[in-house]
């Protein structure tokens, strides 16, 4: 008689009580009006789209304590049990005959959450659950469960010879007198297939020790577990830590020949594994370790017990289940708070001090826009991207660490460090089955979160041109290596960049002082600007701040809201998805206008163009503004609040002095000698040694005045020649001449002056300013006669003193 045939199986006792145990549970757990609670979720089973029994934890505890924990201690090896007395249920009580195909027991809620660092072998068979990132996704591949064999000798079939994690043959043909061991066909209609698939988790950030690589476990999900999460996505994965066998390392071309080889030279290897008799059907193998998950469900952490509320949009029911008692009403209390934007920023960035600006571009951007579809099948982001520029030591990089912290969905990277593939997502082949799968980048992890990325100005150039659909589109399209995607990449992007040199220069333009591409500064909402000044006031208090913060002596009560409260009230405002009103949208066609304005005009440069890039910014600012206070219309408030963010951030840049040019000099001054009032300049400051600055910046040599006071003499100068064409509309006689334009603000602005010099240089500098006005910021306009010789009213020549008018093209922030 051949080996193995007629030997009777040992029967498994534990394994038959816990068959005896589950059993009676699914008769005694009942509904409060006497229906088996689990009759209707076993009778789907008999359905062909149903192959998963969802079974409660919780229930099974409360039913039976012996049972659970039998469960518990040894899963793996009372798992069959259990889904054999699922069957005989659904025999029985279900009347629904023989259930043919694979079925598993999906069991919910189970309590003893491991780290994944924390899988080790000891934890081999035990039932328990996992928390992480799912970074690596693989096809949907059938699997063979229990496989039907026959033999090419004499015909025997061979029925239900389960799989071993790979395909795995009869040891030996049932006929007794066959002794044939490797000749068998596989009968595809009478065996039992499963969905398969197997992703990778990784811990997520808040678990890693510091200084370590992140860990990572492979997942093998079946039935109807498969392909409900996508990477990027934030799991809770319950089943048992199991060994199976690394079928790759088996099937590397070579590898046991070039072990051979080592072994004969006295070395020793790693490859080689357990060795047995292959006359006994054992292969040499190396084995490693999996998590066979029987329930998988995204993260969705209770708000009790300091744990974080997801991030992302929840649905209604998801909220409900992640609210404590008590929690709706606080929510509520806060959205009718009168100063809760203010405690909002001050309740998220306790430490820093200042820079309230930042922190409400930043809270905008958590609270986020209404991402539309049009009927055509465009997407219309929702998302808001902020870039912080500044010098070193301004709380750039504690601003990213802040939101990192604050985000349960958020991924931190550095510009430097990252690759373009490593920021979108890449392309690898699979140990095992050698085919090309995709892995996710930062901005896949972060999907429907935050990214936030340190150093940008850092990156190379072709690794900035990756993320340019991400932040405008909002997708990643890959076409690698036969794989041709296109991936959700639903993040913001929050970044810190330095400025060229390390100082932010006042005397150029946003544009040059920092290393990015137009394309990219286009494509962020909101730009700041940190600038580290020397200011007495600020510096005491900055340095109160940080000496009180290494004395952990930062008060409590600078913090309104706790962090709970806070990431609770940004995932309920986020349900609503605000309408824009009649006037909020003329509002916002208004505040457009006004931008285009101020960008065609020399007088208020902008940063950049101002495109229709930054009419889509303001409209997301107001609805996430709308969405801050609860709303369901955006109103003219939420858009003038929208409208002030971006003039702070984008056109409010800081801009250099402004330097007279000679060449500008009106004939007005022609009969004022330079050497003369030089002179009297040095007479004077021999007299009166504290007139020695403002004689030395009159001076013609080094004629400049800071930029916001050209401004401001600019701005009166138009409001003055605004006032005398009234007159002139209205019938009277205008004053608008330049001489009177001179004289007007001498009159008005230098009535102190009492030395001469002083005073023609004043005027010198007065009429350079309107000239500067005319010839290079066309602001104004000058007419002059067409009749060279005809003198003007005031006796002058018409060319020395022509007539002033502004610019018909000009628009004033008070006229938008």
């Amino acid at each position: 008689m051949a080996i193995g045939v007629g030997v009777a199986k040992v029967p498994d006792e534990l394994g038959e009580r816990v068959f005896d145990y589950f059993s009676d549970f699914l008769n005694l757990c009942k509904l409060p009006d006497g229906t088996l609670k689990y009759h209707e979720e076993i009778r789907d089973l008999g359905r062909p789209e149903r192959s998963s029994a969802h079974i409660d934890w919780a229930d099974v505890e409360q039913c039976n304590k012996d049972l659970a924990e039998l469960i518990k201690i040894d899963y793996y090896r009372v798992s069959s049990y259990i889904v054999k007395a699922v069957r005989r249920f659904f025999e029985e009580t279900c009347h629904g005959g023989e259930l043919k195909k694979e079925i598993l027991v999906d069991l919910a809620n189970v309590p003893n959450l491991w780290p994944v660092r924390a899988l080790k072998s000891e934890k081999i068979g035990l039932l328990g659950k996992i928390s992480g990132q799912v970074v690596r996704t693989h096809p949907v591949h059938p699997e063979l469960t229990a496989g039907t064999f026959r033999c090419m000798e004499c015909n025997t079939v061979n029925r239900n010879v389960l799989q071993q994690y790979k395909f795995t043959l009869p040891t030996i043909c049932r006929n007794p007198v066959c002794s044939n061991r490797t000749r068998f066909n596989l009968e595809i209609r009478n065996s039992r297939f499963v969905d398969f698939q197997k992703i990778r988790i990784q811990e997520v950030q808040s678990e890693l020790p510091r200084g370590a690589i992140p860990r990572t476990v492979e997942v093998i999900l079946r039935a109807e577990c498969v392909d409900i999460v996508q990477p990027g996505d934030r799991v809770d994965v319950t089943g048992t830590l199991i060994v199976v066998p690394d079928v790759g390392q088996l099937a590397v071309p070579g590898a046991r020949a070039e072990s051979s080889a080592r072994h004969k030279q006295g070395e020793t290897t790693h490859l080689e594994g357990i060795r047995g008799l292959k006359a006994l059907g054992v292969r040499d193998l190396t084995y490693r370790m999996a998590f066979l998950a029987c329930h998988i469900e995204p993260t969705v952490q209770r708000a009790g017990a300091g744990g974080m509320i997801r991030y992302e949009d929840m649905t209604a029911e998801d909220l409900k289940k992640a609210l404590l008692p008590g929690d709706l009403e606080k929510l509520s209390q806060m959205s009718e708070d009168p100063a809760l934007y203010d405690k909002l920023i001050h309740s998220m960035f306790p430490t820093i001090h200042g820079n309230d600006e930042i922190k409400r571009g930043i809270l905008l951007m958590l609270f986020g826009g209404v991402g539309k579809t049009t009927k055509e099948g465009t997407h219309l982001r929702g998302d808001i991207n902020v870039c912080v520029v500044g010098d070193p030591s301004t709380a750039k990089s504690q601003f990213l660490r802040q939101v990192t912290d604050f985000v349960p969905r958020a991924v931190y990277t550095s510009g430097k460090a990252s690759t373009a593939a490593g920021l979108t997502a890449a392309v690898v082949k699979d140990e095992e089955s050698h085919e090309f799968v995709i892995e996710a980048g930062a901005l896949m992890l972060a999907d429907n979160g935050v990214c936030c990325i340190d150093e940008f100005d850092k990156m190379d150039y072709k690794d900035q041109v990756a993320i340019h659909e991400a932040m405008e589109q909002q997708t990643i399209s890959i076409t690698k290596a036969g794989v041709k995607a296109t991936l959700n990449a639903r993040t913001s992007i929050l970044a810190a960049a330095n400025p060229i040199g390390g100082r932010y220069d006042k005397s150029k333009s946003l544009r040059q002082n920092i290393s990015l591409s137009a394309p990219i500064m286009s494509r962020f909402d909101l730009f700041f600007v940190l600038v580290d000044d020397c200011d007495e006031r600020a510096d005491y208090d900055v340095a109160t701040r940080i000496v009180k913060l290494h004395r952990d002596q930062i008060d409590a009560e600078e913090r309104s809201y706790t962090i709970r409260d806070v990431q609770q009230y940004i995932s309920f405002a986020r349900q609503f998805k605000p309408k824009m009103g009649a006037e909020a949208m003329r509002t916002l066609v208004r505040q457009y206008v006004r931008m285009r304005g101020f960008d065609s005009n020399a007088v208020t440069k902008s940063a950049w163009r101002i495109t229709v890039r930054q009419l889509e910014s303001m409209i997301r600012l107001s609805e996430a503004m709308a969405r801050l206070h609860c709303n369901d219309k955006v109103t003219v408030r939420h858009v003038a609040e929208a409208a002030r963010l971006i003039d702070k951030s984008i056109i409010r840049v800081e801009q250099p002095d402004i330097e007279m040019d000679e060449n500008n000099e009106n004939a007005l001054m022609d009969g004022v000698e330079e050497d003369a009032i030089m002179e009297e300049a040095e007479a004077v400051r021999s007299i009166d040694p504290t007139a020695k600055r403002s004689t030395e910046t009159l001076a013609p040599s080094s004629m400049k005045i800071p930029y916001e006071r050209y401004q401001a003499i600019a701005e009166g100068i138009i409001t003055y020649l605004r006032t005398e064409e009234e007159k002139t509309e209205a019938g009277g006689e205008g004053q608008n001449r330049m001489a009177d334009v001179v004289n007007w603000y001498m009159g008005e602005f230098e009535k102190d002056i009492e030395l001469e010099s002083e005073l023609i240089m004043k005027q010198r500098m007065i009429t350079k300013i309107i000239n500067r006005l005319i010839n290079v910021d066309h602001v104004l306009v000058s007419v002059r006669s067409t009749d060279p010789e005809a003198p003007a009213e005031d006796g002058s020549a018409d060319d020395e003193n022509p007539l002033v008018f502004i610019h018909p093209n000009y628009v004033r922030e008070s006229d938008a």
